[in-house]
């Protein structure tokens, strides 16, 4: 998630903006943090049904303080959107969606390379999951794309040559 901050604010200058690759608690736990800094939410139009799915989790720990997500300044775009989308802000890519870890799961592809893949289990575990044809359809999208690098969220990176 950060990592797409970074690119996005670099890329934008006057618009930052953050995307989650999926609304589970231990990625979405800032967010409301962020856009109190300004920062507005780009949300992708499978994922409107989940942004409230971590709070009640985190209302049950009153010691985090944490605030729901605000919807009121939230940009919703499609999938299909998304390459005009991030054109308009100067970026090359797309938003595709990666539901095999969540039904709200994205994933970010540059056409520089860099794909972040969120909580995609990584791509060598593919063995370990032959029954899971979701996962494995998943990552013959992604690779369609021919990344140079994958970043997930809780893996190291991964580099092509």
């Amino acid at each position: 998630m950060f990592l797409l901050i970074a690119i996005l604010s670099v890329s934008t200058q006057s618009r930052l903006l953050i995307l989650a690759t999926h609304y589970h608690p231990d990625h979405i736990g800032l967010v409301s943090e962020l856009q109190k800094m300004g920062i507005k939410l780009l949300l992708i139009d499978t994922q409107c049904d989940y942004v409230h799915f971590a709070d009640a989790i985190f209302k049950r720990e009153k010691h985090l303080r944490y605030e729901p997500i605000g919807e009121k300044d939230t940009t919703i775009i499609g999938c299909d959107e998304s390459r005009d989308f991030l054109a308009d802000l100067g970026i090359e890519g797309e938003i595709i969606q990666t539901a095999s870890h969540s039904e709200d799961s994205i994933s970010v592809i540059l056409d520089s390379g860099e794909c972040m893949v969120g909580d995609l289990e990584p791509m060598e575990y593919l063995g370990a999951y032959e029954e899971n044809i979701a996962l494995q359809n998943d990552w013959k999208l992604v690779m369609s794309y021919h990344p140079k690098a994958i970043y997930y969220a809780h893996a190291n990176e991964k580099y092509f040559a």
